[in-house]
């Protein structure tokens, strides 16, 4: 059986990469490889985690890549030398043009912070959705898996978990806690 080659796009720490990566030891993704792991900033620490376990890293910085189009130009690039089939947005702080998320129909997936149509959309990513969910004073959020599109955390949901939002939670303890309970 062939296995699609993935490759998982990062701009910190990796932790939804290393959960990607346990979910493989563990068979949980037996018609997949993480092939590749990309990131757009040289230092992240999710680079150091791919490296350990022996999956070849690319990094393509926009110090060196100025333009969005110059940018995504040598990610598909470096995804085409790579015979990428599958893409995964663990933690990538960018947003993805029309022009290229088009060439990848249903091929590139996202993990977001929040139950999606909450606290989505460009601007919320990271510590400021937990922010926005405590400020709202919403009861449970979690975390979504969704098809990208065009559009800022607009694509087809393919799955949701849900975490309960406690009355002492503060921006960080939410964090941690979805990531622990609700990421992948």
């Amino acid at each position: 059986m062939l296995k699609a080659r993935i490759a998982v796009l990062v701009s910190g720490g990796g932790n939804n990469l290393h959960a990607l990566m346990q979910a493989k030891r563990d068979g949980k993704i037996p018609c997949g490889e993480i092939v590749l792991v990309v990131s757009d900033k040289p230092g992240a620490y999710a680079l150091v985690r791919a490296q350990e376990a022996g999956i070849p890293t690319c990094v393509i910085s926009k110090e060196e890549y100025i333009t969005k189009a110059q940018f995504e130009q040598k990610l598909r690039e470096s995804l085409e030398e790579n015979h990428i089939d599958l893409i995964v947005l663990a933690g990538f702080l960018r947003i993805l043009s029309l022009e290229f998320t088009s060439r990848y129909p249903k091929r590139i997936i996202n993990i977001h912070p929040s139950l999606i149509p909450a606290f989505c959309g460009e601007g919320y990513y990271g510590i400021k959705v937990h922010q926005a969910a405590l400020s709202r004073g919403v009861k449970v959020t979690g975390a979504t898996v969704h098809y990208v599109n065009e559009i800022a955390d607009g694509g087809e949901i393919i799955l949701q978990r849900v975490v309960k939002v406690n009355k002492q939670d503060t921006p960080e303890s939410l964090q941690k806690r979805v990531m622990e309970q609700a990421e992948w």
